[in-house]
Protein backbone atom coordinates (compact mmCIF):
# COMPACT_ATOMS: atom_id res chain seq x y z
CA UNK A 1 0.00 0.00 0.00
CA UNK A 2 0.91 3.47 -0.84
CA UNK A 3 0.13 6.57 1.36
CA UNK A 4 0.07 9.87 0.35
CA UNK A 5 -0.43 12.55 3.07
CA UNK A 6 -0.43 16.30 3.81
CA UNK A 7 -1.50 17.68 7.16
CA UNK A 8 -4.90 18.40 5.93
CA UNK A 9 -5.47 14.77 3.66
CA UNK A 10 -4.46 11.52 3.75
CA UNK A 11 -5.10 8.52 0.95
CA UNK A 12 -4.44 5.52 0.60
CA UNK A 13 -3.27 3.69 -2.69
CA UNK A 14 -2.59 -0.14 -3.43
CA UNK A 15 0.48 -1.30 -5.17
CA UNK A 16 -0.68 -4.04 -7.42
CA UNK A 17 2.75 -5.37 -7.64
CA UNK A 18 2.93 -5.75 -3.99
CA UNK A 19 -0.51 -7.82 -4.16
CA UNK A 20 0.66 -9.98 -6.54
CA UNK A 21 4.23 -10.91 -4.82
CA UNK A 22 2.01 -11.63 -1.12
CA UNK A 23 -0.39 -13.58 -3.15
CA UNK A 24 2.56 -15.62 -4.88
CA UNK A 25 4.29 -16.13 -1.48
CA UNK A 26 0.86 -17.13 0.13
CA UNK A 27 0.12 -19.70 -2.48
CA UNK A 28 3.07 -21.17 -2.69
CA UNK A 29 2.99 -21.88 1.29
CA UNK A 30 -0.26 -22.96 0.60
CA UNK A 31 1.13 -25.63 -2.22
CA UNK A 32 3.93 -26.65 0.37
CA UNK A 33 1.47 -27.59 2.76
CA UNK A 34 2.63 -24.89 5.24
CA UNK A 35 -0.50 -22.99 7.30
CA UNK A 36 0.91 -18.89 5.92
CA UNK A 37 0.28 -16.56 9.35
CA UNK A 38 0.79 -13.19 8.05
CA UNK A 39 1.70 -10.76 10.79
CA UNK A 40 0.39 -7.20 9.76
CA UNK A 41 3.13 -4.92 11.36
CA UNK A 42 6.23 -5.35 12.69
CA UNK A 43 7.83 -2.21 14.28
CA UNK A 44 8.06 0.41 11.48
CA UNK A 45 5.37 2.71 9.71
CA UNK A 46 5.15 4.18 6.64
CA UNK A 47 6.67 8.05 6.53
CA UNK A 48 3.86 8.89 5.49
CA UNK A 49 1.65 8.22 8.48
CA UNK A 50 4.79 9.02 10.63
CA UNK A 51 4.88 12.60 9.24
CA UNK A 52 0.93 13.06 11.22
CA UNK A 53 2.26 11.64 14.35
CA UNK A 54 3.03 7.63 13.75
CA UNK A 55 1.54 5.92 17.13
CA UNK A 56 1.67 8.74 19.07
CA UNK A 57 -1.47 9.89 17.29
CA UNK A 58 -5.44 8.88 18.36
CA UNK A 59 -6.06 8.11 14.47
CA UNK A 60 -3.69 6.02 13.50
CA UNK A 61 -5.82 3.27 14.88
CA UNK A 62 -8.43 4.33 12.41
CA UNK A 63 -5.69 4.00 9.50
CA UNK A 64 -4.56 0.55 10.89
CA UNK A 65 -8.03 -0.77 11.05
CA UNK A 66 -8.81 0.53 6.98
CA UNK A 67 -5.24 -1.37 5.98
CA UNK A 68 -6.09 -4.53 8.30
CA UNK A 69 -9.76 -4.61 6.44
CA UNK A 70 -7.99 -4.47 2.73
CA UNK A 71 -5.76 -7.41 4.06
CA UNK A 72 -8.25 -9.83 5.17
CA UNK A 73 -9.92 -8.80 2.36
CA UNK A 74 -7.50 -9.28 -0.42
CA UNK A 75 -5.67 -12.69 1.19
CA UNK A 76 -8.31 -14.16 4.28
CA UNK A 77 -9.48 -16.71 1.92
CA UNK A 78 -6.45 -18.02 2.15
CA UNK A 79 -4.86 -16.98 5.50
CA UNK A 80 -6.76 -18.25 8.62
CA UNK A 81 -3.95 -16.71 11.13
CA UNK A 82 -3.20 -12.73 11.99
CA UNK A 83 -0.86 -11.16 13.85
CA UNK A 84 -2.15 -7.37 14.00
CA UNK A 85 0.74 -6.25 15.56
CA UNK A 86 4.11 -8.17 16.58
CA UNK A 87 5.66 -6.92 20.10
CA UNK A 88 4.05 -3.57 21.23
CA UNK A 89 6.27 -3.75 23.88
CA UNK A 90 9.29 -3.55 22.45
CA UNK A 91 7.95 -0.59 19.65
CA UNK A 92 6.84 1.29 21.86
CA UNK A 93 9.86 1.59 24.44
CA UNK A 94 12.67 0.81 22.22
CA UNK A 95 11.21 3.30 19.43
CA UNK A 96 9.74 5.73 21.77
CA UNK A 97 11.91 5.81 24.74
CA UNK A 98 15.07 4.10 24.42
CA UNK A 99 15.21 6.03 20.52
CA UNK A 100 17.40 2.61 18.95
CA UNK A 101 14.41 1.32 17.07
CA UNK A 102 12.31 3.25 14.37
CA UNK A 103 10.85 6.04 14.61
CA UNK A 104 14.30 6.77 16.81
CA UNK A 105 12.62 9.05 19.93
CA UNK A 106 13.72 9.57 23.67
CA UNK A 107 10.61 11.02 24.75
CA UNK A 108 11.22 9.66 27.77
CA UNK A 109 8.24 8.71 30.34
CA UNK A 110 5.85 9.74 27.53
CA UNK A 111 5.94 8.50 24.26
CA UNK A 112 5.92 4.68 24.73
CA UNK A 113 2.46 4.59 26.78
CA UNK A 114 0.65 6.98 24.49
CA UNK A 115 2.04 4.57 21.46
CA UNK A 116 1.29 1.62 23.81
CA UNK A 117 -2.37 2.60 24.15
CA UNK A 118 -2.57 3.89 20.40
CA UNK A 119 -1.61 0.03 19.48
CA UNK A 120 -3.65 -1.76 21.79
CA UNK A 121 -6.53 0.66 20.29
CA UNK A 122 -6.25 -0.12 16.38
CA UNK A 123 -5.24 -3.90 17.57
CA UNK A 124 -8.90 -3.55 19.12
CA UNK A 125 -10.28 -1.57 15.68
CA UNK A 126 -8.46 -4.57 13.63
CA UNK A 127 -10.09 -7.61 15.84
CA UNK A 128 -13.82 -6.09 15.96
CA UNK A 129 -13.47 -5.38 12.12
CA UNK A 130 -12.66 -9.30 11.40
CA UNK A 131 -14.72 -10.77 13.45
CA UNK A 132 -17.77 -8.78 12.11
CA UNK A 133 -17.34 -8.21 8.53
CA UNK A 134 -15.18 -11.53 7.89
CA UNK A 135 -14.92 -14.21 10.77
CA UNK A 136 -18.17 -15.89 9.52
CA UNK A 137 -16.91 -16.66 5.78
CA UNK A 138 -13.20 -16.77 6.17
CA UNK A 139 -13.15 -18.69 9.43
CA UNK A 140 -9.65 -17.23 10.92
CA UNK A 141 -8.08 -16.07 13.67
CA UNK A 142 -6.98 -12.83 15.10
CA UNK A 143 -4.41 -11.99 17.87
CA UNK A 144 -1.00 -9.86 18.60
CA UNK A 145 2.08 -11.08 19.29
CA UNK A 146 3.62 -10.06 22.72
CA UNK A 147 6.63 -10.46 23.95
CA UNK A 148 8.63 -10.75 27.37
CA UNK A 149 11.74 -12.17 29.59
CA UNK A 150 10.91 -14.30 32.66
CA UNK A 151 12.14 -12.36 35.64
CA UNK A 152 12.41 -13.61 39.12
CA UNK A 153 13.83 -11.83 42.50
CA UNK A 154 17.62 -11.88 42.55
CA UNK A 155 17.33 -12.08 46.39
CA UNK A 156 14.06 -14.36 46.56
CA UNK A 157 14.15 -13.08 50.24
CA UNK A 158 14.24 -9.81 49.93
CA UNK A 159 10.86 -8.40 49.75
CA UNK A 160 12.02 -5.11 47.56
CA UNK A 161 13.24 -8.02 45.03
CA UNK A 162 9.87 -9.90 45.13
CA UNK A 163 8.35 -6.54 44.05
CA UNK A 164 11.18 -5.42 41.85
CA UNK A 165 10.02 -8.43 39.52
CA UNK A 166 6.73 -8.47 39.93
CA UNK A 167 6.59 -4.49 38.81
CA UNK A 168 9.02 -5.60 35.89
CA UNK A 169 6.52 -8.06 34.46
CA UNK A 170 3.90 -5.88 34.94
CA UNK A 171 5.27 -3.20 33.07
CA UNK A 172 7.04 -5.84 30.21
CA UNK A 173 3.87 -8.40 29.97
CA UNK A 174 1.12 -7.14 31.69
CA UNK A 175 0.98 -3.72 30.32
CA UNK A 176 -0.46 -5.44 27.05
CA UNK A 177 -1.70 -9.01 28.30
CA UNK A 178 -3.96 -7.60 30.76
CA UNK A 179 -6.01 -4.96 28.54
CA UNK A 180 -6.36 -8.27 26.44
CA UNK A 181 -6.57 -11.17 27.97
CA UNK A 182 -7.17 -10.23 31.68
CA UNK A 183 -9.36 -7.24 32.41
CA UNK A 184 -9.67 -4.41 29.94
CA UNK A 185 -7.22 -1.86 31.39
CA UNK A 186 -3.38 -2.11 32.50
CA UNK A 187 -2.03 -3.80 35.76
CA UNK A 188 -3.02 -1.58 38.70
CA UNK A 189 0.55 -2.45 39.40
CA UNK A 190 1.72 -0.25 36.19
CA UNK A 191 -0.62 2.36 36.82
CA UNK A 192 0.21 2.94 40.34
CA UNK A 193 3.81 3.05 40.10
CA UNK A 194 3.51 5.58 37.26
CA UNK A 195 1.21 7.62 39.35
CA UNK A 196 3.66 7.29 42.11
CA UNK A 197 6.22 8.10 40.59
CA UNK A 198 4.33 11.23 39.16
CA UNK A 199 3.11 13.02 41.99
CA UNK A 200 6.71 12.87 43.03
CA UNK A 201 7.61 14.69 39.83
CA UNK A 202 4.52 17.09 40.05
CA UNK A 203 2.22 15.37 36.97
CA UNK A 204 -0.40 13.82 36.68
CA UNK A 205 -0.18 9.82 36.40
CA UNK A 206 -3.23 9.65 34.70
CA UNK A 207 -1.99 12.35 31.92
CA UNK A 208 1.10 9.95 31.27
CA UNK A 209 -0.94 6.61 31.28
CA UNK A 210 -4.08 6.96 29.16
CA UNK A 211 -7.35 5.57 30.17
CA UNK A 212 -9.45 3.84 27.45
CA UNK A 213 -12.61 5.88 26.91
CA UNK A 214 -16.02 4.98 26.37
CA UNK A 215 -15.84 5.72 23.04
CA UNK A 216 -13.22 3.48 22.54
CA UNK A 217 -14.23 -0.27 20.94
CA UNK A 218 -13.52 -2.87 24.01
CA UNK A 219 -10.66 -3.95 24.76
CA UNK A 220 -10.92 -7.20 26.32
CA UNK A 221 -11.23 -10.61 24.67
CA UNK A 222 -9.98 -9.26 21.42
CA UNK A 223 -7.39 -11.95 20.69
CA UNK A 224 -8.59 -15.55 19.47
CA UNK A 225 -4.77 -17.09 20.75
CA UNK A 226 -2.42 -16.03 22.85
CA UNK A 227 0.60 -15.36 21.14
CA UNK A 228 3.76 -15.08 23.17
CA UNK A 229 7.38 -14.45 21.92
CA UNK A 230 10.00 -15.29 24.79
CA UNK A 231 13.63 -14.88 24.34
CA UNK A 232 15.59 -15.16 27.89
CA UNK A 233 15.24 -14.68 31.62
CA UNK A 234 16.67 -11.66 33.90
CA UNK A 235 17.35 -11.64 37.73
CA UNK A 236 16.25 -8.34 39.58
CA UNK A 237 16.51 -6.66 41.60
CA UNK A 238 15.28 -2.94 43.37
CA UNK A 239 16.72 0.14 42.28
CA UNK A 240 17.21 1.47 38.79
CA UNK A 241 16.05 5.61 39.00
CA UNK A 242 17.79 7.75 36.64
CA UNK A 243 17.91 11.66 38.45
CA UNK A 244 14.97 14.03 38.24
CA UNK A 245 13.51 13.15 35.18
CA UNK A 246 10.33 11.43 33.98
CA UNK A 247 11.45 7.99 32.79
CA UNK A 248 9.78 4.51 32.57
CA UNK A 249 12.89 3.77 33.96
CA UNK A 250 12.54 5.63 36.71
CA UNK A 251 8.69 4.48 37.16
CA UNK A 252 9.67 0.73 36.93
CA UNK A 253 12.47 1.18 39.53
CA UNK A 254 13.92 -2.28 39.10
CA UNK A 255 17.27 -2.87 37.77
CA UNK A 256 17.97 -6.56 35.57
CA UNK A 257 20.97 -8.20 36.27
CA UNK A 258 22.18 -11.66 34.54
CA UNK A 259 23.19 -15.07 36.98
CA UNK A 260 26.83 -15.45 36.48
CA UNK A 261 26.13 -19.40 36.60
CA UNK A 262 24.21 -19.09 33.49
CA UNK A 263 25.98 -20.17 30.00
CA UNK A 264 26.81 -17.78 27.65
CA UNK A 265 25.33 -18.03 24.60
CA UNK A 266 26.26 -16.06 21.13
CA UNK A 267 23.50 -13.44 21.17
CA UNK A 268 23.95 -10.48 23.59
CA UNK A 269 20.65 -9.55 24.38
CA UNK A 270 20.06 -13.56 25.30
CA UNK A 271 23.15 -13.35 27.20
CA UNK A 272 26.75 -12.01 27.40
CA UNK A 273 29.68 -13.15 25.37
CA UNK A 274 30.97 -12.51 21.78
CA UNK A 275 29.36 -14.32 18.26
CA UNK A 276 29.47 -17.35 18.44
CA UNK A 277 29.00 -18.98 14.60
CA UNK A 278 28.93 -22.46 16.21
CA UNK A 279 26.53 -21.28 18.90
CA UNK A 280 26.09 -24.58 21.21
CA UNK A 281 24.75 -22.78 23.98
CA UNK A 282 22.48 -21.36 21.92
CA UNK A 283 21.35 -24.64 20.35
CA UNK A 284 21.12 -26.50 24.37
CA UNK A 285 18.67 -23.15 25.14
CA UNK A 286 16.34 -23.46 22.45
CA UNK A 287 16.44 -27.05 23.19
CA UNK A 288 15.68 -26.85 27.03
CA UNK A 289 13.33 -23.88 26.51
CA UNK A 290 10.67 -26.36 24.10
CA UNK A 291 11.40 -29.50 26.23
CA UNK A 292 9.94 -26.94 29.35
CA UNK A 293 7.07 -25.90 27.15
CA UNK A 294 6.07 -29.39 26.18
CA UNK A 295 6.09 -30.51 30.00
CA UNK A 296 3.78 -27.72 30.48
CA UNK A 297 1.73 -28.52 27.84
CA UNK A 298 1.67 -32.38 29.07
CA UNK A 299 0.69 -31.16 32.17
CA UNK A 300 -2.19 -28.32 30.93
CA UNK A 301 -3.74 -31.33 29.47
CA UNK A 302 -3.35 -33.79 31.95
Amino acid sequence: MKLNSKEDDFSISVSPTGVQYYNRVIDDLLACNVSPMVTLYHFDLPQAIQNLGGWKSPGVATLFDSYSKFCFQTFGDRVKLWITINEPHVCARLGHEVGIHAPGLKEKGTAAYLVGHNMLRSHAMAWHSYYSEYRATQKGAVSLALNSDWFEPLDPLRHEDVASAERDLAFTLGWFAWPVFITGDYPELMRSAIETQSKMMGYSGNWRLPRFSKEDLPILGTADFFALNYYTSRKVKSGGCCGQMLSMKRDLDAEEVLDPSWPISGVSWLAVGPLQIEDVERCKFYRSTISEVVKGTCLYLS
